[in-house]
């Protein structure tokens, strides 16, 4: 008996700079991810709690309610605190990394990165090599699934 195909990780990815979004979800679709986005705050918050993704890409600055609280109101809600949150932010000054782990953070990258560096640590946090290592052997299940695109 075989175990059923588990999809690639789902990362939400928030992000307010449209390049910047399109840019970090067309990358981690093409890596294998599956991969949703959100471009502030409370839309990342409804959308965890919603999809409950593997990770979400938090962006600090964010409008209608900043990277922080909404990272810290994550992480206060039983049903996604044990979600990780990478933090990103454009800024690399000493107190951000310390700020955003006290907000909850998993991790920190500043931006901007090198995509292939991204993808590492997503796999870092994840406990994962690349997102097909979290899928199960091919031909384990007659059905296969393809990565969603991120709404625009």
């Amino acid at each position: 008996m075989t175990s059923p195909r588990r999809d690639p990780p789902l990362i939400l990815v928030v992000e307010d700079y449209d390049d910047a979004r399109e840019m970090y979800v067309e990358y981690l679709t093409f890596t294998g991810f599956r991969v949703e986005s959100a471009t502030n705050g409370l839309e990342a918050i409804e959308m965890t709690q919603r999809l409950k993704p593997d990770l979400v890409l938090m962006d600090l600055a964010l409008p209608k309610l900043d990277g922080w609280e909404a990272t810290r109101r994550l992480k206060s809600d039983p049903a996604t605190a044990r979600i990780p949150v990478i933090a990103l932010t454009g800024h690399a000054l000493a107190g951000h990394a310390e700020r955003a782990r006290e907000a909850g953070c998993d991790s920190f990258i500043t931006k901007p990165c090198v995509p292939d560096e991204l993808v590492a640590e997503i796999s870092r946090v994840l406990g994962i090599s690349s997102p097909s290592a979290h899928q199960a052997p091919a031909g384990a299940s007659d059905h296969a699934t393809s990565p969603r695109r991120g709404r625009r």
